[in-house]
């Protein structure tokens, strides 16, 4: 693997190449303009308008005189008045539109409060940003071939992105690209609402590059099979937050909450080969290809545990993945007659994955491991690999038996066999570290059978149905894991495990068109997911404390779900759309009888999601549009019964949507837009375990100005402003901004 520092000046090196080649475009643009011989004369192009044709008459045709000719003057002609333009020709600022350009745009963000917050929400770095924002360039540089450039590059954003394409008819096609884009995600951590301790990060929020450079080439000739090739490298790298947060002392005392913030430290790249061939022989279209892939992952994940206080620690748990992965694939398809289409496909994956990794308790991250008292639970030179076979094949028909009605049946049928082995050392407090190794393996057959029907022989109705079943087969065999040190643990395990699963899932619904202006949809599904667990072996026993893995019987997943839409266009600038959609959910669990407990529904969710949203155009210059949506939704299970450590989860929201547009004249447009969000699920216990209910309100508007300079210049300016509350951490995620941003766009 490359140092960091080394593919961080390659990154660098991409990014200059990005931006001189989007120089070299612009210049060589802007000397094709600048350079052309301009004509002494030219006569204007006739305006394409939709003004309606002469009107063919009966009227009596001017009589043949021998009246002298109207005598010439030096009268200016009689000006013709110009058809209306379009609103799309309004748009352009005028009747030719241009089909290359370039922007420019900068702006800024001015942020108060929490900016790690702001930035996640709105995935922008909060500051002061610019460069190339678009750039589109296309020509046809010789007879019957294309090319096309398409890029950004916007600076403190790490936002770039460079693409050439080169395209001949009846030949092929060579494109290239490469880009870049950075994601953000608040790195803090939780608050304890009794003392008012916040565990947040410092400085910006956690930053994460994510890039991909690639090159693909097409032969596209007639009358002989199709070929492309392509190349793809991506990369992820940087920062990202975690949820699994470390254990703190809010209090003071002998009470401990995961509280404190922890980080991901993602170093990934992969590399990705494919080449795929089609052809269409007689009346059948084939085609087959070929994809490998190669990656390499060294991922940490960073938890400070007891900050600020004398057992504080830092844990580093590394994850290190090594796989290549080959899948060939091919498919055929064809016609045998105007009313039955036949396809099939095949495709064979083989996965190889090598993984090591360690946790490791210190004084700093990134150390060696020492024996500690106050260690907790880890392990060193944790070594291993798994192999995964998988095989698919599918068969699907479409047949129309009656002018109206199609059916479609379809039989999809997967395998997959794997294998894993892994050894390590397990390490706990300052005790003699022990030996652990484990082997599994695991086989899985399935099938599935899907019919789908459509009927659209009664006027102004439609209706669908889709039934799905899913038969599956497989075994579980796994041995090993941890040991206990010191006599604390738990013992390894051994167990063999059949597990039958059957899949349903049934569908409908029916569109009606009673009126010109209205549409009515109905539909619904039911679905019934179920588990059946059978155990030849299992060396925990099930009346212990250590029931698990092999504990559970039976589980079955079993939801409704159903939905009503209305569209009404009461006139020809009005529509309406409300929607309402309902469901319930539920899961059973059966352990082993052994245990001596029984059947229980360990979730129950309900949902209610009610929505409308409408638009209007009252004047052809104007435009407003709105929507709201609100989710009722609850998920309960057994323990918020018995604990009040463990709430019914709440999941209700409201949303408001409303946008504005305003064509002030044929140079100049204004649009308005506002957001408003609510949640108000947020319950303090803190006392008896961690709140995550959310308790967040947020509101943004925007107004922007465009104004057509001239037919080839574009300007426009857009001021924003946000803001945002969160109780759910006492206020210590709230912001607000302003934002401030001008562009400037270059037509040709």
């Amino acid at each position: 693997m490359k140092p960091r520092n080394v593919c961080e000046e390659e990154r660098i090196g991409w990014r200059w190449a990005a931006w001189l080649g989007l120089w070299l475009t612009v210049s060589v643009v802007s000397a094709a303009e600048t350079n052309a011989p301009g004509t002494l004369a030219q006569a204007p192009k006739v305006a394409a308008t939709n003004a309606p044709a002469a009107a063919v008459t009966n009227a009596t045709p001017a009589a043949v005189t021998n009246a002298p000719p109207a005598a010439a003057t030096n009268a200016p002609p009689a000006v013709v008045a110009a058809a209306p333009m379009t609103p799309e020709q309004m748009f352009e600022g005028g009747t030719n539109a241009y089909n290359n350009w370039v922007e420019f745009g900068f702006g800024g963000f001015l942020t108060k409060g929490n900016k790690s917050q702001f930035q996640q929400q709105n995935q922008n770095s909060g500051g002061a940003f610019g460069g190339i924002t678009d750039l589109h360039y296309q020509q046809q540089i010789a007879k019957g071939t294309t090319m096309t450039v398409d890029g950004r590059g916007i600076f403190d954003e790490h936002d770039y992105k460079l693409s050439l394409g080169v395209e001949k008819e009846k030949l092929g096609y060579l494109r290239f690209s490469a880009s870049e884009f950075r994601t953000w995600q608040n790195g803090d951590g939780g608050f304890f609402p009794p003392t008012g301790a916040y565990y947040g990060q410092p400085g910006d929020a956690q930053a994460l590059d994510r890039g991909d450079f690639s090159i693909e080439g097409g032969l596209t000739l007639e009358n002989v099979p199709k070929i492309t090739f392509k190349y793809e490298h991506t990369y992820r790298e940087g920062e990202d937050s975690s949820t699994i947060w470390g254990y703190t002392h809010p209090s003071g005392g002998a009470l401990v909450r995961g509280l404190s913030p922890s980080i991901y430290d993602i170093n990934e790249r992969s590399d990705i080969f494919q080449m795929d061939v089609t052809h269409h022989i007689k009346s059948v279209d084939v085609g087959a290809g070929i994809r490998y892939e190669t990656g390499h992952m060294d991922d940490t994940l960073k938890i400070d545990q007891f900050p600020g206080e004398s057992s504080q620690q830092n844990i580093t748990d590394r994850q290190g993945t090594t796989y290549d992965m080959l899948n060939v694939h091919s498919f055929a398809e064809s016609w045998l007659s105007k009313n039955v289409m036949v396809s099939s496909g095949v495709s064979f994956s083989d996965l190889d994955n090598d993984f090591s990794g360690s946790r490791i308790y210190g004084s700093a991250y990134d150390v060696g491991y020492a024996p500690n008292v106050q260690n907790g639970l880890g392990y060193t030179g944790l070594n291993g690999g798994s192999h995964l076979y998988e095989y698919v094949g599918d068969l699907n028909v479409f047949t129309r038996p009656l002018p109206h009605l199609t059916i479609v049946p379809s039989l999809r049928v997967q395998q997959q066999n794997s294998d894993g082995t892994s050894s390590g050392t397990e390490t706990l407090s300052d005790y003699q570290p022990q030996s652990i190794d484990g082997v599994n393996n695991a086989s899985d057959l399935d099938v599935r059978e899907r019919l789908d029907a459509t009927y659209n022989g009664i006027t102004n109705w439609v209706f669908y149905a889709r039934g799905e079943l899913t038969e599956g087969s497989g075994t579980v065999a796994e041995t090993g894991g941890l040991v206990p040190i010191n006599d604390i643990g738990v013992q390894p395990v051994n167990y063999n495990s059949q597990i039958d699963r059957f899949f349903q899932k049934y569908s409908a619904g029916v569109r009606w068109y009673p009126a010109r202006q209205l549409t009515l949809d109905a539909g619904g599904y039911y679905q019934h997911n179920k588990y059946d667990y059978d155990y030849t072996l299992d060396s925990t026993p099930n009346d212990s404390f250590t029931r698990y893995p092999a504990y559970l019987t039976l589980q079955e997943f079993e939801t409704y779900d159903g939905s009503f839409r209305v569209t009404f266009r009461p006139r020809q600038n009005i529509s309406t759309v409300s929607r309402y959609e309902y469901q319930y959910s539920t899961v059973h669990t059966t352990p082993d009888s052994m245990s001596g407990l029984g059947e229980v529904e360990s979730s129950r969710t309900i949902g209610h999601v009610i929505g409308e949203d409408i638009s209007w155009t009252p004047w052809s210059r104007l435009y407003l549009q709105a929507g709201l949506s609100y989710v009722l939704n609850e998920t309960k299970t057994p323990a918020s019964d018995y604990t009040p450590a463990i709430l019914p989860a709440q999941n209700d929201y409201w949303t408001v949507n409303f946008s504005s547009g305003l064509v002030v004249d044929d140079k100049t447009d204004l649009k308005l837009n506002f957001f408003y969000f609510l949640a108000d699920d947020y319950q303090n216990n803190s006392l008896d375990g961690v709140p995550y209910g959310s308790g967040e309100e947020t509101y943004a508007i925007t107004a922007s100005l465009t104004r057509r300079i001239t037919k080839h210049i574009r300007w426009s300016l857009k001021y924003g402003y946000s803001h945002s509350d969160n109780s759910t951490y006492g206020g210590h995620q709230n912001y607000e901004s302003h934002l401030v941003y001008t562009s400037l766009q270059y037509r040709f």
